[in-house]
């Protein structure tokens, strides 16, 4: 831990001079330096805490870290406020001080080494005669975790080591309303290396069940979280029901409704009109496994709605389409139009 003294400035720098002007007015000169000396050595009012967080800061996890370029550091130098700053380091791993005449090469060092090479590079020229310096990492780019997705505070999340997933989510204050239960673990460089090193199987993304692991307590989904991993939480997705129905939209699913059938659907759109084709509906279901792009299931919904039919689940973006009663040939460019319909409807949440 470095110890806060007093930083003294040379007063061999000054020319002639002033040198002698300082004899020729010795006896103010002796009573401003009293004042001035009296000053520092009196205990501080203001900025104590600063120098309390810092001194500790000097004794924290981040001293093993090492450098890397584009890493915001937080220099503080006691007494010099004119230095104490935040410093980005700069593409090629250096970092410039107002008073050097040349930049540092700070990366690949450690906290405690770049503050003893700043103390060195002040020191020896004579700018400070006795620098006490930190240094903190504010922000680092190859150091932290990404959390995106259904999180209420998608950020990047600064961290030294290893983590948790669970700690992660917190750091993002919880899962949004329309969160899935599925998160996607993508990993970095020192995640596989750490990962081989323990003998676990590596893969790139890794998926985890967050509704086993919040509502089982499952420990053992709570897996490990790396510097330099990125951490997806899926949103739950959004089922459309269009054409003959009173409130046509789309209808967001979240942690209280994860999922949806036909009739639940209906409802949510606020029934169907009194013109609609009710055994004419039908789900259109995308995606690139079906010929077209699409796939167009039948629904008898008249039926459904008699129970003498069984309801029908929806998946993650279903499109449910109640034709409307004006023929058959506008039923069928209907599908078309529900397609295209589907892509700019209100989205409903609640």
């Amino acid at each position: 831990m470095f110890s806060i003294a007093k930083t003294r400035f040379s007063f061999s720098t000054f020319s002639p001079g002033l040198t002698s002007l300082f004899r020729a007015a010795a006896f103010p000169t002796v009573l401003i330096l009293t004042a001035l000396s009296v000053a520092q050595t009196a205990p501080p009012l203001v900025g104590t805490s600063n120098r309390d967080q810092h001194r500790d800061a000097s004794n924290s996890p981040q001293q093993e870290y090492l450098i890397n370029p584009d890493d915001l550091l937080d220099v503080y130098i006691v007494d010099v406020p004119e230095l104490s700053r935040t410093y980005r380091v700069s593409p090629t791993g250096q970092v410039t001080l107002p008073l050097l005449s040349h930049p540092l090469n700070v990366a690949g060092l450690t906290l405690n080494q770049f503050a003893e090479l700043t103390t060195q590079e002040l020191k020896a020229p004579g700018l400070v005669s006795d620098p006490r310096v930190t240094v903190n990492v504010k922000e680092s780019r190859t150091h932290s975790v990404t959390i995106s997705g259904a999180v209420k505070k998608p950020q990047i999340y600064f961290v030294f080591g290893r983590t948790t997933l669970l700690d992660v989510i917190s750091q993002a204050e919880g899962l949004a309303e329309d969160a899935s239960s599925v998160a996607n673990v993508s990993r970095g460089e020192i995640a596989k290396r750490m990962l081989q090193v323990q003998g676990h199987p590596v893969d790139e993304v890794s998926t985890v069940d967050l509704e086993a692991l919040l509502h089982t307590g499952d420990t053992s989904l709570n897996i490990d979280i790396y510097p330099g991993d990125r951490v997806t939480v899926a949103p739950a997705g959004v089922v459309y029901v269009v054409g003959a129905v009173n409130k046509p939209g789309g209808f967001a699913l979240n942690a209280s409704r994860k999922r949806l059938t036909v009739l639940q659907a209906v409802a949510l759109a606020e029934d169907m009109k009194s013109t609609a084709m009710a055994n004419k509906a039908m789900i259109v279901r995308r995606g690139p496994q079906y010929p077209n792009g699409r796939v167009e299931i039948p629904v008898r919904l008249k039926e459904v709605l008699a129970g003498k039919a069984a309801d029908v689940p929806l998946e993650v973006e279903d499109i449910l389409f109640v034709p409307d009663n004006p023929g058959k040939k506008a039923a069928i460019r209907g599908v078309e139009a529900a397609i295209q319909v589907a892509t700019g409807v209100a989205i409903y949440r609640r």
